[in-house]
């Protein structure tokens, strides 16, 4: 396991248009994610300890966050050959377990995660109503374990405001979780 930070926001970036297919047995794009105050585009996986060890506030500020507008999508870009536990089937079966409130996307060709640039899991992506990037950083203070629950919830408060205002915080503090485990070429 490689621990990788994620790059600074790139503040205007438009999101990367994916067709990609869900647990739910449908395809579902860009537009159909999003929401009419923005999109929250989260690289997550089923291994990793940074996902696990928040996949309970996953769930909370997605719903959080749709309640203000934001769409919410999950996509997983692992090569499951050596990571077995990131198969589609088990994709299913968690999203299942946790009852997911957003589309979990399989990225197969792990083109869409080449495509906005992402380096980990937890990765996340926050644009405004335009689809303009806002917000590049961490969920909160948790890493391999979650930080307390009254910990400042860094995502939610950035993608709030992106919601209120079309613009993210101009201090941002990077994501930290697993390398993004690549075909080899």
């Amino acid at each position: 396991m490689v621990s990788t930070e994620t790059p600074v926001c790139e503040f205007g970036l438009k999101a990367a248009d994916f067709a990609l297919p869900c647990v739910d047995g449908k395809t579902w794009t860009l537009e159909q994610c999003r929401g009419r105050k923005g999109l929250l585009v989260m690289f997550i996986c089923n291994h990793c300890p940074y996902v696990k060890a928040v996949q309970d506030r996953l769930v909370r500020d997605a719903k959080d966050l749709q309640a203000l507008g934001i769409g919410v999508v999950a996509i997983m870009s692992n090569d499951p050959t050596d990571y077995p536990e990131d198969s589609f089937e088990n994709m299913q079966k968690l999203a299942a377990e946790l009852a997911y409130p957003f589309p979990y996307l399989l990225d197969e060709t792990q083109a869409v995660a080449r495509a906005y640039g992402a380096v980990c899991t937890p990765d996340f992506f926050g644009y405004n109503a335009d689809l303009e990037q806002q917000y590049r950083g961490r969920l909160d203070a948790s890493r391999k374990e979650a930080a307390p629950p009254d910990t400042r919830r860094d995502l939610y408060e950035a993608m709030k405001r992106v919601a209120e205002t079309g613009k993210g915080p101009a201090e941002q503090i990077p994501s930290m979780g697993c390398s993004i485990k690549w075909y080899d070429a």
